[in-house]
């Protein structure tokens, strides 16, 4: 599966931007997807994960309240709505596709994600 995300740009504190990743090929209801986001300097990190289903989502801490992931299997798109955002929210962002477990200890970890897109930049000035 291939992933392309977009939707990314600048926005200042309080406001909301909707990120997109289409997927190409048959298979994508059958991956786990993800959110990860990667500040300069610092390592990417876990945003949101949501199962093949679209059942179960689950969110790092800090983002919780107020961004959103889900899934439309009919479109091969996966969504992250973002709200509230804050300048701490900036970094590239980047969506990838997950096969297996289904578990935050397994969807919230890099390695286990096996397709990556290229990342879409979120900028929040205060």
């Amino acid at each position: 599966v291939q992933l392309q995300a977009s939707g990314g740009g600048s926005v200042q504190a309080g406001g909301s931007l909707r990120l997109s990743c289409a997927a190409s090929g048959r298979s994508f209801r059958n991956y786990g997807m993800g959110w990860f986001r990667q500040a300069p300097g610092k390592e990417r990190e876990f945003v949101a994960a949501i199962t093949w289903s679209g059942e179960t989502t689950y969110y790092a801490d800090s983002v919780k309240g107020r961004f959103t992931i889900s899934r439309d299997n009919a479109k091969n798109t996966v969504y992250l709505q973002m709200n509230s955002l804050m300048p701490e929210d900036t970094a590239v962002y980047y969506c990838a596709a997950h096969w297996g477990g289904t578990t935050l200890q397994v969807m919230s970890v890099t390695s286990k994600y096996s397709h990556w897109g290229q990342g879409t930049l979120v900028t929040v000035s205060s």
